[in-house]
């Protein structure tokens, strides 16, 4: 399928996008390139095929939980914009 330069305008002010002559011709070209290659996977045949979620099976994948050292008080509150007696100073949200 190929799309014409007026066509990737209007998808691009519908994306609110600004694009130069230069840069709708190139993207007319590519978007093209992609539509054809969804076309090709269109005509393959999926016939009992079952659908899936994910290519591979892997389930609950997670780093063991293992305790490790805490960061020092003065490194985090190194960059902290208010601080009082040791700790963050935050504005009070409950009156």
């Amino acid at each position: 399928m190929s799309l014409t330069r007026k066509e990737v305008e209007w998808i691009a002010h519908l994306a609110r996008l600004e694009l130069t002559e230069e840069m709708a011709e190139k993207m007319a070209g590519q978007l093209s390139q992609v539509l054809d290659y969804i076309a090709k996977l269109d005509a393959a045949d999926t016939a009992g095929v079952e659908p899936m979620s994910h290519s591979g099976s892997l389930c609950n994948v997670f780093r063991e939980d293992v305790p490790s050292p805490s960061l020092e008080r003065e490194a985090a509150l190194r960059n902290a914009p208010e601080q009082s007696a040791g700790y963050f100073r935050v504005p009070r949200v409950i009156e």
